[in-house]
This record gives C-alpha cells, structure tokens and sequence, in this order.
C-alpha cells in the first residue's frame, strides 16, 4: 500500500484552473500573447473559443440572413435587393434592368456574400407560383412549378413590381433608421417602411441555427380588413410628458406658440409621440376576415379549427389538397388537375403517382399526362374502363403528393431583433405600432422641413415689409459679409433667413410675387397645424393608417384563390355553416348534376318557348328536383343501390352550366347511373317508409331508418329483375295512397296498406297490371291531408308538350296489380305521357324541361294549366321544336 501510485486527483493544486492553463498550454497561461515568426498570437482556449464563434454564427445566421423582420416581413438579403433597385431608379414604371446588374450592384454596396444566394433570392420574388404577390416584376425565364432552375442572371430581367413602392414609400422621409453597410461606405435601412402587412402576404421560409420559420402566404384584402378592425378595437397608452404635449394644442394658434409647440414635439421621440398600441381583437374576431392561407398555387384547405390552433400559437399543421375533377370522355372517365398543394412539385408528382401505379399501390390508372401550358396548369389522369374514378382519387389523395400538409412554425424577428415565435395577433399587432413609428416619423421630418421653410418666408416677408430699409443697409455694406450681419443686427433674422434676404431675385419685388409669398406662407402654416394636430393626437395617427390600409385593398386587392373547407377530411356537417335556402336540382341522362337558384328561371305565359338549360352534347334532363339546401338528397341507381349527400354538397352552378359529373360527387361503379332523386329531412321523415316503384308496376317499401347508415360505397335499396328499373321513390306515412301512373296513359291509386313494409333487399309486390310495351313513368303518394283537399289535382303533361290537370277525386281507388283506368286521351298529337304530378295550390310553377334541352316555367294559374276532365287531350303547354320532346317536370312551391 506504501508503494501505491498517487491518482491524478491526489495531485491536483490548490489553483485548479491556473494550473490547467498552464499544464495544457505548455506553461504558457491563457489570454497571453506571444511573439513567434508567424507574429504576435494570443493563447486562447479551444472550448472557449468553439463556444464563443458558434454563438456568434448562430446569432449572425438568425439575425442577419434566415429570419424575417416581423415589421416589413423581409429577409435581410431581400430588404437589400429591393432597396438597391430603389436607390438605381428601377421602379415598375421604368424598362428592365439585367438581373446581373441589380446582383453586382447588392454584392458590391449591401450583401457580400455569394452571387447565387443574392439571386435566387430575387428569382424567388418574382416567382408567381411561390409569392402571393410578387414584388419583382421579371423578364425571362425564373423558373417553372417542375421545378426547372431559372436562367442564368446574365439572361434575365427584372425591375420592381408597383406593389413593391408601398414598401419603400416614405423611406427618404427619415422614417427608418440607417446603419452602414459591411465597408463603411454607404448607408442601408434597418427596415423598410413596409406599408403593406408584408409578412402575411407574402410568407416566409428559412432555417436558422436551432430555430426555423415557415409562414404561409395570405390574401391582401383579407389581413387589411383584419388590422383595420384591430385598429378599430385598440388602445394607446399615453405617458405622460406626451400629454403636457397634447395640452398645449389649440384650434388657433399663435406663431410664436406655433413655434414652440413645434420645437417641443421635434424633440419628442418618435416612439414617445407614437405611443403605446395594443388592442382587444380576439384571434377569433381577426379569423373573421383572414380565413386562412391563400397560396399562389390555389388548392383547397382543410379544418378550421386546426388552421385557428396554428393562428392561436403560431404553429401548426394545415392539410392542403389539390383540385381535382372526374370528367367522363368517350374513351371513358378521367381525373383532371387543375390546381396542387402550394410548394409541390408537378413533375415529382407526375413520376410519383406513376411509381405507385407501376408498384401496383394504386390500380385503375392507363395514362397520365401534363397537358399544362401558358393558360394554366392541368394534369390528365386517364383511367381503365373498370376502374372506380372516386376510389383512385381518394388514393391519389391519400399516397401521392396531391394531398399534403403545411407545417406553420410563425418565427420571426420582433423591433429588437429578438427571434419569436408569434401568434396572428401578435404579428398584426407589432405591425401596427411599425406603422405607428413611421408615421409619426414622417410627419415630424414634414414638420421640420415646414418650419424650416415658414422661418425663411418670415424673414422674406420682413424684408418686403422694410424694402427701403433692407435695400439701404445692403447698399451702404463694403461686401456681403458686412451685409449679412447688419440684415441680421438690425432687423432681428437668423443666419438663414438673412442669407436668403441676399439671394432674393429683384423679380420678388412684384406685386404678384409678393402675394405669393404671402400666399405660400398661409398654406405652411396650414400645414403645421394639421402636423402638430397629427402628432398631439395618437388617435389621428390610426385613422392615417386606416386610410392608408383602405387604399391598399382598392389598389391591389383581389378574391382569396384558395378555397376553404371548414371540417376536417371526412367530415361533412357543414349544415350549420350554408343558408338553408330553396333550390332546384337537376340531374341528366348521362348523369350530370348542379343545383340552381330558382331565381335562374323566368316565368312566362302559357305556350312560350323557354328558356335554355345547358347540358353536355346529346344529353338531356332526366330529373328535376325541388328541394331545400339543408335537405338530404337520396341517390338511387339502376343497379339498386342508394347514395346519400346533403343537397348543398351539390355544386351550384349557373343555368347555361352543363353540371357536375355524378361520379365526382359518388362512389358509382362502371356502368351504373343514377336513376332517382328523394328529398328526405332527418327530423321529419325518421318514423315513415320509403316506397320505391320500377317501371314493371312493382311496389316496395322499407322503414326509413334502414337507409340512415348509407356508406360512401353505397348500400342495396332495392332488388331488381334484370330487365327492371326504378322509376321514382317516395317518403310515405303507411297509410298513405299511392299512384302509378304508365306511359300509355293508364293509372292505378290504391291503399299504401296493401304493400307489407319490407326489408332494403327485396323485389317488392305488383302495383299495376301493365300491357306488351307499357311500363311506369310517375309514382306519387298520396296522404290523408291530400285527400280532404277539394282543389287537389293531377297534372299530366304528353311527349309533344301537351298537358292539364284533373281534380284527384275523378281517379277512383282500387285495388293494387289492377289495370287501372284511363288518364287522359292519347293521340298521335299529344304523344304519350311524359310525366304526372299531383299539384296544389301552394305550388307556384311548373318548370318543364325537353329532350334539346329547353326549360319553361309556367304560373300555376287556371289560365296557365286549365282544369279538364280525364278522358281529354289537354292544352298545349310548351311548344316544342321539331324532333323535341318533354322529358322532365317539377313543381316549385313558395
């Protein structure tokens, strides 16, 4: 144990530190300098030194090149670009200027960094598809959406776009503070004045040392409302030298209170005279006029309250999807692209849905093609003839890059240069008070240049009131020197003042220059008033920025481009969020659907021609449905099944639109279509039946809550012969009549009480007895109510626009699978039946619609559809064109 070796913490000094110094520099102490025959170096630790130039890198890297200033929203390197082009008179109203140019002049004065960095910064505000609103209006080839580098800088073109000059606006009005640049040799701006909320607009993307910001674009018109209603609902808080300040303002003024008034504010701060803003705008009310992002590329986004959580902390993710559409050509269906998620790629997409259709994660696909060119982007998809067009695009959706999600992370850098993490609120907020700065900047330099200007036209109007005076001293003066001090002893003028005496032109003397003089003086102290009121009175200062912000919308504002969906994916209760209003629905042969006002159709007179409905080529009407928007829309096929969309989830569109294809809307498989519309209302209708009828004659009826779990893909509603179809399905109590009505004018009404209610995947019973050729077009129901109706009828209109209407009580009941009796006298003239309805006098007009497609809306009026008996050919009420035919009705109600 005597022997043992000491450990190395037994040998330690009392001086640790000293001691470690001195070991670990070969005796020589830290912060020494030595003379070797490299030169003088002083010894320095490696960790402390690793540590030191780290931290120095990282805050250069935070502060001076990744983050933007909360206050004009730029990027050191884009302030300097912008102020470059400002300062060599490259303005939007002159001609381009070689992007190389505007790079050498940023690298030489401003940025000494990289040439590459300077501009693909200004490619980059000049790329329509990554800013909102481009603030570089560039010439040549920036670049595409595929990705595509753009062309060398010796190549392109560029000058400042107009919105840029709200940016720079007032920046020679000593609004903003200078520094030198990296030589010493000239001044830059610490921030621009930025009229424009610049950081929202137009977004932000960077990555610093330990900290990253991602800040998607907005809509102009949108942030401008918002900071006005922040404006509207804020407070300034007033220290209390200011309000000394404010107290000695008054309507009218003296000049030597002028004056004073007028030096005390000059010496205010800019800041102090501002004052300290802060408002009670909720994110809540601010997300009433900023909806959401609204990216270049367009697209939908998804969950509003997603979007108000990353409003809410700054950070969060928002789910973006492209714009697609099924369109059905003759070769089959296809999935256009007109719009993708911002920031995506085309081309990688176009190779990625092509690698999972050749690893098979996606089937159904046959080619997919960029038919993109200067109109606008489209990217076609064409599928197989058994492929399911709503599947693949889900799948497109759910694996390619057509859906995506943008990670907001609100970073950036507030008036002190501190980085942050900002809410909405936050960053509207210290906006407004960089405004506030400005302003009161600006017209505190006004201010100044005013009083400048006052005080030498007072000394010019003394030297007009003294001419005589004024001439003799000079005259009697050995030089000018001696006359500039004599103009200054005897007649009580300033330095300035008696020098401009002396470099007054003779041609002053006049009269009329004279009034000038006058006149001009009057207008400056107009002028200083109306300052020292700005400046003496925060609030005035607000409604400078309110106009300012209002003439901004006017000049550059425009609709949001990115659509706004406000439930999650999936999720499609937005019931709550849409008016519950009349429509019509209308659905074609070839299964094309829209919704319209009723306001699209114009009321006419009995046998008028109509009004077109614009439909796909050899298509026409085949439904026509009066509904509510709130309304649920039932969906039955021909192959039996049953859909279901809420009646505002239709597309509205115009009455010269040709419509949605269905398969947009629906889950459809090849070959099926779309047979039958119901309307059906959840609270009303949940304890009756659904009563189906095919154009065989047969009846069906299954409780309505066996349709309320109806899944995407579709369930089975009824069960069909192969040769069979579904005519029309009714929402009945079960002690109802129903009434079939066929195509060669025979029909039957009996009891609802004799079809037993069944299950959703049964064939149902026979309703009518139909002869060789004859099958259903009409089913109506028929209730107690309708019953004790005196005035109740039944309208029927021909092929040939023929029609009338009968009171029910000439239709007699009978026994279910019968023959039935006549319902009108069909002849060659009139055709045979197109449609019936029933018809009462709250319904307000009948719209008929034909085979070419016209439409007229007939007044429900004695005069319009007369009253005639069964056994009659009725009235023409639509006059047709050749080879025409009436091939749907409906009845709008009040």
């Amino acid at each position: 144990m005597a022997n043992k070796k000491p450990s190395k913490s037994e040998h330690k000094p009392e001086n640790q530190e000293a001691s470690a110094e001195e070991n670990g520099n070969n005796g020589v102490k830290i912060g020494e300098i030595k003379d070797t025959k490299y030169g003088k170096i002083r010894v320095t630790s490696i960790v402390n030194e690793m540590e030191e130039g780290f931290l120095d890198y990282a805050m250069s890297v935070i502060v001076s090149r990744a983050l933007p200033d909360v206050r004009d929203g730029l990027k050191p390197v884009q302030r300097r670009i912008l102020y470059s082009m400002y300062k060599s008179g490259i303005h939007h109203n002159k001609p381009h200027k070689k992007s190389a140019r505007i790079v050498g002049d940023v690298l030489g004065k401003y940025h000494p960094h990289g040439d590459s960095s300077v501009y693909l910064a200004l490619v980059r505000l000049a790329q329509d598809f990554n800013v909102r609103y481009p603030l570089i209006d560039g010439q040549g080839n920036f670049g595409s959406i595929d990705g595509d580098s753009p062309a060398a800088m010796r190549y392109t073109e560029t000058r400042l776009d107009k919105i840029s000059q709200e940016l720079l606006t007032d920046i020679r009005n000593e609004t903003v503070d200078f520094r030198d640049n990296f030589d010493g040799s000239l001044q830059e701006p610490t921030v621009l004045p930025g009229k424009l909320p610049n950081l929202l607009l137009m977004g932000a993307e960077g990555i610093a040392v330990g900290m990253a910001t991602k800040i998607p674009p907005h809509n102009l018109t949108e942030v401008c409302h918002a900071v006005n209603n922040m404006i509207s609902k804020g407070e300034i808080a007033i220290n209390k030298d200011q309000e000394k300040i404010n107290q000695l303002y008054k309507k009218k003024l003296q000049p030597k209170e002028i004056a004073s008034l007028s030096d005390q504010l000059l010496a205010v701060d800019y800041q102090q005279a501002a004052g300290q803003f802060s408002s009670s705008i909720t994110i809540d009310e601010i997300m009433e006029e900023v909806k959401g992002p609204d990216f270049p590329t367009a697209g939908i986004i998804y969950d509003f309250e997603s979007i108000k959580k990353a409003y809410q902390k700054g950070k969060g993710k928002i789910i973006v999807r492209g714009r697609a559409e099924i369109v059905e050509t003759d070769s089959g269906f296809e999935i256009v692209v007109s719009e993708i998620p911002y920031q995506t790629n085309k081309a990688r997409m176009i190779k990625k849905i092509a690698d999972l259709v050749r690893d098979e994660r996606i089937n159904g696909i046959r080619n997919i093609r960029d038919d993109s060119d200067r109109q606008g982007l489209q990217i076609t998809i064409e599928l197989k003839r058994n492929a399911r067009p709503k599947v693949v695009l889900n799948k497109l959706y759910k694996y390619s890059r057509l859906q995506t999600s943008y990670a907001m992370n609100a970073v950036a850098l507030r008036s002190d240069g501190t980085p942050q993490l900002m809410n909405i609120k936050q960053i509207l907020s210290e906006y407004v008070r960089h405004r506030r700065n400005v302003i009161v900047r600006r017209n505190q330099h006004h201010l100044h240049a005013a009083r400048e200007r006052a005080h030498i036209l007072e000394g010019l109007l003394i030297a007009l009131n003294n001419l005589d005076k004024i001439i003799q001293t000079i005259r009697n003066s050995a030089d000018t020197e001696t006359a500039h001090k004599q103009l200054m002893k005897k007649f009580d003028l300033s330095d300035p003042q008696a020098t401009a005496i002396l470099e007054m032109q003779l041609k002053r003397l006049a009269a009329l220059e004279r009034k000038k003089i006058e006149d001009e003086y009057e207008e400056i102290k107009k002028q200083i008033i109306k300052l020292l009121k700005l400046l003496t009175k925060p609030k005035e200062i607000s409604k400078v920025i309110t106009e300012e912000i209002s003439e901004l919308v006017a000049l550059y504002g425009d609709e949001r481009r990115t659509q706004l969906i406000k439930n999650k994916i999936g999720e499609f209760n937005e019931a709550d969020l849409v008016p519950n209003k009349p429509a019509v629905i209308t659905l074609t042969k070839h299964n094309y659907i829209k919704r319209m006002s009723t306001r699209s159709f114009r009321s006419q007179a009995r046998g008028g021609k109509g009004v077109g409905l614009k439909m796909k080529e050899k298509d026409n009407i085949s439904s026509i449905l009066t509904c509510e928007t709130h309304d649920t829309l039932l969906f039955f096929t021909n192959q039996g099944r049953v859909f279901k969309q809420k009646a505002f989830q239709i597309p509205e569109k115009s009455r010269t639109a040709k419509g949605t294809a269905v398969v947009n809307l629906l889950n459809l498989k090849p070959d099926e279509k779309i047979q039958s519309l119901l309307t059906l209302n959840d609270e009303k209708d949940k304890d009756k039946f659904i009563t189906l009828a095919t154009k065989q004659g047969l009846v069906k009826k299954s409780a309505v809550g066996l349709y309320d779990n109806i899944r995407t893909s579709g369930i089975i509603a009824i069960t069909l012969n192969d040769d069979d179809e579904l005519v029309q399905g009714q929402i009945t109590d079960g002690d109802d009549e129903l009434f079939l009505v066929t195509h060669n004018g025979k029909c039957i009404r009996f009891s609802e009480e004799e079809v037993k209610d069944s299950n959703r995947d049964t064939k149902g019973v026979k309703g009518i007895s139909l002869k060789k050729n004859d099958y259903v077009v009409s089913f109506e129901k028929i209730t107690q109510e309708i019953m004790k109706d005196k005035n109740a009828s039944i309208l029927i209109v021909t092929q040939n626009g023929m029609g009338k209407r009968t009171r029910l009580k000439k239709y007699p009941t009978q026994k279910r699978s019968g023959l039935g009796v006549k319902v009108a006298d069909i002849t060659k003239k009139t055709g045979k039946v197109a449609g019936a309805r029933l018809i009462f006098d709250n319904h307000k007009q009948l719209v008929i619609s034909t085979k070419k497609g016209q439409t007229i809306k007939l007044p429900n009026t004695k005069k319009a559809i007369p009253y005639l008996t069964r056994p009659t050919q009725g009235v023409i009420l639509i006059k047709l064109k050749r080879g025409d035919q009436v091939v749907g009705t409906a009845l709008t109600e009040e």
